[in-house]
């Protein structure tokens, strides 16, 4: 893998591998039409990450759909019978995100390959480039955050995102960024470099874009029935 020596300052391109990086605080710097997903097991420090990042750029968490469509369906109704649903509102999101002008970073595992091709293809058809933040932080590490969070994921369910993650990363040793990624960069950070906060920037956007908006997961009709 081609490792890129980190300074105070990295725009990244290709593989930049920040995994065991100590020796000096590190900023992210990305073009003002970046896509930047953030990805990692579950209880990796994604939202952590993300939170700290939010003032740079808009940013999609799926949590916060999950919230805001408990918010308008009966309190008995179990999530899972409308998870599909709010799943498929949660893309629409992505989307509509996606085709803004504004830098956008996009909370995601990471360790589905649909999903990795349907975001790379709302970029490339958005004319943004797309860029990746992996927290490769190690299992016990995220089962650790998982109960520090009390955000339990089954073990089937994070068994396949391990599984999905370590395909991802192994095939990325192997060959590198190819063509079929539609990458731009991929930053790998492990629990030493993420514990030091790195933190992102994003160029000065063309002053007609002003300021990023404000993201809702919801649409016109969910603000209806919400009263938003």
């Amino acid at each position: 893998m081609r490792t890129l020596i980190a300074t105070d300052h990295i725009a990244p391109q290709g593989i930049v591998d920040l995994r065991g990086h100590t020796d000096s605080d590190v900023c992210l710097s990305y073009p003002h039409d970046a896509v930047v997903i953030v990805a990692g097991l579950p209880g990796s420090g994604k939202s952590t990450l993300l939170h700290a990042w939010a003032a740079a750029a808009t940013v999609v968490d799926p949590r916060a759909t999950r919230t805001t469509y408990e918010t308008l369906m009966p309190p008995w109704l179990p999530y899972v019978v409308y998870q599909p649903w709010a799943r498929l509102k949660h893309m629409q999101w992505i989307r509509t995100e996606i085709r803004r002008a504004y830098p956008l970073l996009v909370h995601d595992c990471g360790s589905r390959p649909w999903m990795r091709r349907w975001l790379a293809y709302n970029a490339d058809r958005a004319r943004r480039p797309l860029h990746m933040v992996v927290l490769d932080v190690g299992s016990q590490e995220a089962l650790s955050g998982q109960h520090a969070r009390r955000r339990l994921t089954s073990r089937r369910v994070f068994a396949t995102h391990q599984r999905g993650l370590a395909r991802l990363l192994s095939g990325i040793e192997r060959n590198g960024l190819t063509a079929a990624t539609r990458l731009t960069s991929m930053v790998l950070l492990d629990r030493s470099s993420r514990d030091r906060s790195p933190w992102a920037q994003f160029s000065r956007q063309p002053p007609r874009a002003g300021r990023h908006p404000v993201a809702s997961p919801l649409t016109g009709r969910d603000r209806w029935m919400s009263g938003e």
